[in-house]
């Protein structure tokens, strides 16, 4: 991976995690600047490493409905491939509607659909599905994990310093 599309995931996942953490800010006003830098960047690492994986988890689906490995090579982003997935993640900021960001992310899905029919030699269909499994799978499991994480702090007890 080039130093260009990590950054530009990297961006796309700081995007994310803002769109996350604002509502955050909003119900809290008091909170340290410390832990919201620490909070958008954990955040950012972490979208931007699903983003990273998409492709990958996208391949790994399309393998198993293949019956011979693939003729084509491996599905990795390029900046080209990256650079919509990046604006997608800055335009549908999600304080601007789910809505809008699902749309967005369609858009990016369907541009990562031909480069993987083209690797696999699936039919776009097929491959659109393997695209669409993949970043919902994906989804899921990193809300999945975020939601895990709130209950833990939630139900964590404050330690008193004296």
């Amino acid at each position: 991976m080039s130093f260009a599309v990590a950054a530009l995931l990297l961006l796309a996942g700081l995007s994310e995690a803002a769109g996350r953490i604002m509502p955050l800010l909003v119900r809290r006003p008091g909170v340290a600047r410390r832990n919201v830098v620490g909070l958008m960047l954990t955040g950012a690492l972490v979208e931007g490493a699903v983003f990273a994986l998409w492709p990958l988890t996208a391949l790994t689906l399309a393998e198993f409905l293949l019956s011979a490995p693939p003729p084509g090579g491996d599905l990795v982003w390029t900046p080209g491939l990256v650079a919509p997935l990046t604006l997608a993640a800055v335009l549908a900021f999600p304080l601007l509607g789910p809505l809008l960001h699902l749309l967005l992310c369609v858009g990016v899905g369907a541009g990562l659909t031909g480069p993987l029919a083209e690797a696999t030699g699936l039919g776009w269909w097929t491959a659109a599905g393997c695209v669409a499994a993949a970043g919902l799978a994906l989804g899921l499991a990193v809300e999945g994990v975020r939601r895990l994480v709130v209950r833990i702090s939630a139900t964590a007890t404050p330690q008193v310093t004296a």
